[in-house]
């Protein structure tokens, strides 16, 4: 065994409290950094999948209708007068090639054409305000994972039949197999079967949407071969904006993205990540100033045996490696432990609190890559931290310890 390493261990198990303290308060330091790390990061996950459940990354229409002014009446004043553009669904122009173009975007996974508007939806007695969205099965499905949320029948939208939320279906007392009737506020009305019930765990969608053929949608909707959005999903959900705006650009379409959607959401995860970043910086302090003060006085302990060393001939470097060793050992084991122990802090705080599905109100997210990133800062804490007692040991004078110590 190298010499220094055979010095370290040895100072270790002589202070065997000194030891087991500060061996302790790394623990528990890494252990806190771990539990918030997986704590935060699987809340914010959790919230990002719940909101693009139901939602595209992107969503591409039209650009909306700039209002006119109207021009005076000749030989009069009056103020401008401005009309606003009647609000009616409108097709993208030449949508085959805009899909064309935006599915070779970089970036992009998916894209599927859609056709949205107001209707309602009635059974016997019931009748409900809905979202009307015509859909390609296929191509919808890679972007929103609807055959994942069936709960009933199939995600099959075909001919005359339709795949409605859960919550339309309890309000309008519906089955797999029932008929629906779908009337647009133009007078249209068409009747339906109903082939699959889902649940995107969104209450709104679940009472409103309403997915039916492209073609149905088309015809319903009074835009025989139009698409009123494209649906984009990008392989970074963080990059969506910076690809909303390439797509925008390219096509001369708005193009939002998920993001500006939910600006909201944005500030609210920001929050998050500030507040831990400021926690787990002090928690690193405090483990710093544990780690350097412990060794400090380690140093004043062993003042005498170091001179001794350094008297035989021991040189300044390596005696310096010695505590730099005791620095990065402790960081090192604390890291391990505080893993362990964040981990099943984790676990255990996921399974206090279930959802009615069993799924956790509390979600925790315990990657590999957070272990690795909490040990390597709390080993590189240790050798920061000891450091200034390392380099303190180092400049002892032999002399004035051995008459002195």
């Amino acid at each position: 065994m190298p010499f220094e390493w055979f010095v370290a261990l040895r100072y270790l198990r002589e202070g065997r409290l000194q030891t087991v303290l500060v061996l302790g308060g790394t623990t528990v330091g890494v252990a806190v950094l771990v539990f918030l790390t997986a704590l935060i990061s699987g809340l914010q996950q959790s919230l990002i999948d719940q909101t693009l459940s139901s939602q595209a990354h992107i969503m591409v229409k039209a650009p909306e209708r700039v209002p006119r002014v109207l021009p005076a009446p000749p030989g009069t004043v009056l103020a401008a007068q401005v009309e606003k553009a009647p609000d009616r669904v409108r097709s993208i122009e030449q949508w085959q090639q805009v899909l064309d173009a935006i599915e070779r975007q970089p970036g992009v996974v998916a894209a599927t054409p859609t056709v949205a508007g107001p209707a309602f939806a009635s059974r016997g007695e019931a009748n409900k305000s809905v979202a009307v969205r015509g859909v390609e099965r296929d191509s919808f499905d890679r972007v929103i994972d609807i055959a994942g949320k069936i709960t009933a029948g199939e995600f099959r939208p075909a001919g005359t039949d339709v795949v409605i939320g859960s919550v339309l279906a309890e309000d309008l007392g519906v089955e797999v197999g029932d008929k629906v009737r779908l009337s647009t506020p133009e007078g249209r009305t068409e009747i339906f079967s109903v082939r699959g019930i889902f649940d995107l765990g969104n209450r709104e969608v679940n009472q409103r949407w309403v997915l039916v053929p492209l073609r149905a949608g088309q015809n319903l909707l009074d835009l025989a071969g139009g698409a009123t959005t494209i649906e984009v999903k990008v392989a970074d959900v963080f990059a969506a904006e910076r690809i909303a705006r390439e797509i925008g650009e390219r096509t001369g379409l708005a193009a939002d993205s998920w993001m500006k959607i939910n600006s909201q959401l944005l500030v609210a995860l920001r929050s998050q990540s500030s507040s831990s970043y400021l926690i787990q910086t002090l928690v690193v302090l405090a483990v710093a100033l544990a780690i350097a003060s412990v060794l400090g006085v380690s140093v004043i302990q062993k003042s005498r045996e170091i001179g001794i060393l350094k008297a035989t001939g021991t040189s300044t470097a390596r005696i310096q490696r010695v505590f730099l060793i005791e620095g990065a050992l402790v960081g090192l084991a604390g890291s391990v432990g505080g893993g362990l122990l964040g981990a099943a802090m984790a676990i255990f705080f996921a399974n206090l609190a279930k959802g009615p599905g069993g799924e956790p109100i509390f979600p925790v997210d315990l990657s590999f890559r957070y272990f690795v990133l909490a040990g390597l800062v709390a080993t590189a804490t240790g050798v920061v931290a000891a450091f200034f007692p390392a380099r303190r040991a180092a400049l002892l004078d032999p002399a004035e310890v051995i008459r002195y110590g």
